[in-house]
């Protein structure tokens, strides 16, 4: 058997279904490596290929497995993996995407290994008794800190949130083998992923947000949030009313009921603030709010404000981004 770090974390790494690591990875390994040892769990076909990888991103080791009916079977074979994985790490904490995989996969191990689950955290530490969960609750109003009083916490990471990185290891692969647990599980027939062409970057885990709320008035003038977007490489978000409003589809909206991001920049454009879309932006390391209601909630927590006609000032800022790259 195979020694680990007395201070290892293991981390399980989210794979696409064309195979690569998901953007979650960085985060993860760096977030782990802050707190300990970071060992790999990657559950994939041929994922030796994916080792070297996570080892550029800071994998001190790499545990790789394959269980049967990993193509069909959802969510199930990697809860087994990753059940096999902690048990041959023993490791302090465990550390998985707050994807809606990973939260399934969380969930499903934390049950039947008894641990402490903690979910959607933004940041993790260490003190003398374990590692700690940090948290930004209830929209943003209060920062949390969870720990366990026994055992390995298991800790979703919100994508985006962690901006420390791991130096890069050298590679370092171990098979791991997987009892299957022959456990119910949903099965999946067949995958077509959706390959779709943009200049943005993807909402999740974008690095700039720009995104719009009620205040546009129609679909057409939210167009003014896809050129700032596009000045800026930044990618395209929403609030819920924007969204119910019809001015650009679910997959935009940016909140407790849609996606949490946690970007360095956040723009907000005519959008009130209400605690159900601040719960998914709160974290951004700067926040830009511009709206003509001076008592908007947004401006709260906005690091800079501008109260004013969206249609006057984004132009305005557009002409200026532009001027300073030419």
């Amino acid at each position: 058997m195979t020694d680990y770090p007395a201070d290892s974390i293991l981390v399980l790494l989210d794979t696409t279904p064309s195979g690569a690591l998901t953007k979650s990875a960085a985060g993860l390994l760096g977030a782990a490596a802050g707190v300990g040892t970071p060992v790999a769990l990657i559950v994939a076909a041929g994922g030796e290929q994916l080792a070297s990888d996570a080892a550029a991103l800071g994998a001190a080791r790499v545990l790789v497995a394959e269980p049967t009916e990993l193509g069909a079977q959802l969510t199930v074979p990697v809860a087994d993996a990753l059940a096999a994985a902690a048990e041959l790490v023993r490791p302090d904490a465990v550390l998985v995407s707050n994807s809606i995989e990973g939260r399934e996969i969380a969930a499903r191990f934390a049950a039947r290994s008894r641990s402490g689950l903690a979910v959607d955290a933004v940041g993790v530490s260490r003190d003398a008794e374990g590692v700690i969960a940090h948290h930004s609750v209830y929209g943003g109003a209060y920062n949390v800190d969870s720990a366990v009083t026994w055992g390995a916490p298991v800790i979703t990471v919100r994508e985006g949130a962690i901006d420390a990185r791991a130096e890069a290891q050298p590679v370092s692969i171990e098979r791991l083998e997987v009892a299957a647990s022959a456990r119910r599980a949903a099965v999946i027939d067949s995958v077509d992923e959706a390959v779709v062409t943009s200049s943005r970057p993807e909402l999740r885990g974008a690095a700039k947000v720009v995104s719009g709320g009620r205040g546009l008035g129609s679909e057409e003038q939210f167009a003014l949030v896809d050129q700032l977007a596009d000045v800026l490489g930044a990618a395209v978000g929403a609030s819920r009313a924007a969204v119910d409003a019809g001015y650009v589809p679910q997959s935009y909206q940016v909140g407790q009921t849609g996606v949490s991001v946690s970007p360095q920049l956040y723009i907000a454009l005519g959008i009130s603030g209400a605690i159900q879309h601040r719960a998914g932006m709160q974290t951004a390391k700067t926040i830009v709010a511009i709206n003509k209601d001076a008592d908007a909630p947004i401006f709260e927590i906005a690091d800079f404000g501008i109260v004013g006609d969206l249609f006057t000032v984004v132009p305005q800022l557009i002409a200026a981004l532009e001027a300073r790259k030419a």
